[in-house]
């Protein structure tokens, strides 16, 4: 595949937020192969695989959720900078700390994948939400610790509503509405 489109392109992040299991990462994955087919340099940072690398040290509470979107804020900023389209997936469910993000990076496009909480928890394959509701897991965003839904997120997805590919269509139209792609 011809990658010189991706020399010259303009570095940017798509932040996207939400609940747990609201579709974030399925949507980024998929705009992800939609961006790299057009050429673009892609890299991807999902919470899940950085939790096991970039900050396995940390736990869930606020202080170690907010370190954690700091190191992430770091890297994105880094890949950015270099002319990379990062695509994070991170619940990041305070909005001092997207803020943070968002200024931090520059090129910053929060994307917020609403979905309802009954929605979510129907698509736990983990069991995450029920261990929750029993009261196992402490700290848990959505039932016993707060997600503070962005306010004015450049791009909205319902994706208790949309499938996948409509979703990660309207973050491709939107990109281009802003000027980060053709």
């Amino acid at each position: 595949m011809d990658n010189s489109k991706g020399k010259d392109q303009r570095g940017f992040t798509l932040w996207f937020t939400g609940l747990p299991c609201s579709g974030k990462s399925a949507v980024a994955n998929r705009t992800a192969e939609m961006l790299k087919e057009q050429g673009l340099k892609v890299e991807r940072l999902d919470g899940d695989v950085v939790r096991k690398s970039l900050t396995r040290d940390l736990g869930f509470s606020k202080k170690d959720r907010d370190e954690n979107i700091r190191r992430v804020t770091f890297v994105a900023k880094l890949l950015t900078r270099n002319g990379v389209a990062v695509l994070t997936s991170f619940i990041s469910p305070y909005r001092e700390v997207r803020a943070y993000a968002r200024e931090e990076i520059g090129n910053f496009i929060e994307v917020y994948a609403k979905c309802s909480l009954e929605v979510c928890i129907k698509r736990d394959v983990k069991g995450m939400y029920e261990k929750a509701l029993k009261g196992e897991i402490k700290e848990f965003t959505g039932i016993s610790d707060p997600y503070e839904e962005p306010l004015e997120p450049e791009i909205l997805l319902e994706t208790d509503k949309e499938s996948i590919e409509e979703s990660a269509s309207k973050v491709i139209d939107r990109l281009k509405e802003m000027g980060y792609i053709q």
